[in-house]
């Protein structure tokens, strides 16, 4: 497992209205396959309303634009990503960077076996935080 470097803004800078951000609405009303060429992504799933309503992101790395952004988050929302991607598209995939959830890990092995899994660096920077604040405070 490595760490890929990328735009923390791809998501969190986006200009929301209600609940799917502009841009993204925008090139899907204008039927704009994003999904085409796609080498390097980044998968997060963010909350985007009160209680818990998730919405699945994924990123290209290349361009720094949301490529496909469903509603709900888990196991099945990544399965369709992949079947909208298709297995001639998911086997030009290079590198997914996302966080260490063990179900992401299950569906890339099935989908995409072939590419790099990387950690995002903000979980990597979390994680290595919170190990040191656990060592600071046991000293």
């Amino acid at each position: 497992m490595s760490v890929l470097r990328s735009a923390g803004s791809s998501v969190s800078c986006v200009q929301h209205q209600g609940s799917r951000p502009q841009r993204f609405v925008a090139d899907r009303d204008r039927h704009t396959d994003r999904l085409n060429g796609l080498c390097r992504i980044g998968l997060d799933e963010i909350r985007h309303r009160k209680g818990q309503k998730y919405m699945t992101v994924v990123v290209c790395h290349h361009s720094g634009k949301v490529v496909w952004m469903p509603d709900g988050h888990g196991k099945n929302v990544l399965h369709a990503f992949f079947e909208a991607l298709g297995a001639e598209r998911a086997s030009r995939l290079t590198h997914v960077s996302a966080d260490g959830a063990l179900w992401i890990a299950k569906v890339l092995a099935e989908c995409a076996p072939h590419a790099l899994r990387v950690m995002d660096p903000f979980h990597v920077v979390a994680w290595a935080t919170e190990a040191l604040n656990t060592e600071r405070r046991a000293s």
